[in-house]
């Protein structure tokens, strides 16, 4: 039995593409393998469309600014410097109490009392409310400064707002010290009628 094949003449030679001569057009790119397969219109309809449930709220939740922290502290560094400087409402009520004292001095029997309704209590006045500024400078520059340990963890001021509350504590402690010696007389006694 001859088992040997006998070339169909009809079907074209493997070997007669091998021998064609380069007409000189390129040939066309083969696809990558690695492409990624396009996209099906199904596929495309589940993509386009968005969750209706979703609240913008939940996809991207509103981070802190800090703009209150930052209003604070700036405010309490603020009522530190005004303090100390003499705010305009502690004149006010100093004013109120000199009058006061005029009034009151037309009863005063010695010296020492006259001075006193004249000048120590407008005095004292103007410390008191000037320390009340310091002190309240004071709490509100402690609250800005407290405020990340009691917070979110990781919200800590920026750098600014820290010296700035720590300004104000300075400018805060300040006050409170130096008009609590002026109340009390300790820093600037009231004169005597023998001066």
């Amino acid at each position: 039995m001859d088992t040997t094949k006998t070339a169909d003449p009809t079907a074209p030679e493997a070997d007669a593409a091998e021998d064609k001569p380069d007409t000189g057009t390129p040939a066309e790119p083969e696809a990558p393998t690695d492409a990624p397969a396009p996209a099906t219109d199904a596929s495309d309809a589940v993509a386009d469309e968005e969750p209706e449930d979703l609240d913008e709220a939940d996809t991207f939740p509103e981070r802190p600014t800090g703009v209150g922290s930052a209003a604070s502290a700036v405010t309490a560094a603020g009522l530190g410097l005004v303090a100390l400087s003499g705010s305009w409402v502690a004149r006010v009520i100093g004013e109120r109490q000199t009058l006061i004292g005029q009034i009151e001095s037309a009863n005063a029997t010695t010296a020492k009392e006259k001075i006193a309704a004249l000048y120590g209590d407008a005095w004292h006045m103007t410390a008191l409310v000037n320390g009340l500024l310091s002190a309240l400078a004071l709490l509100l520059a402690a609250v800005v400064l407290a405020a990340p340990a009691f917070g979110a963890p990781g919200r800590a001021h920026p750098t600014w707002v820290r010296s700035v509350s720590w300004a104000a504590v300075a400018l805060g402690v300040l006050g409170v010290l130096l008009f609590a010696l002026m109340y009390f007389d300790l820093l600037v006694p009231l004169p005597t009628a023998s001066e």
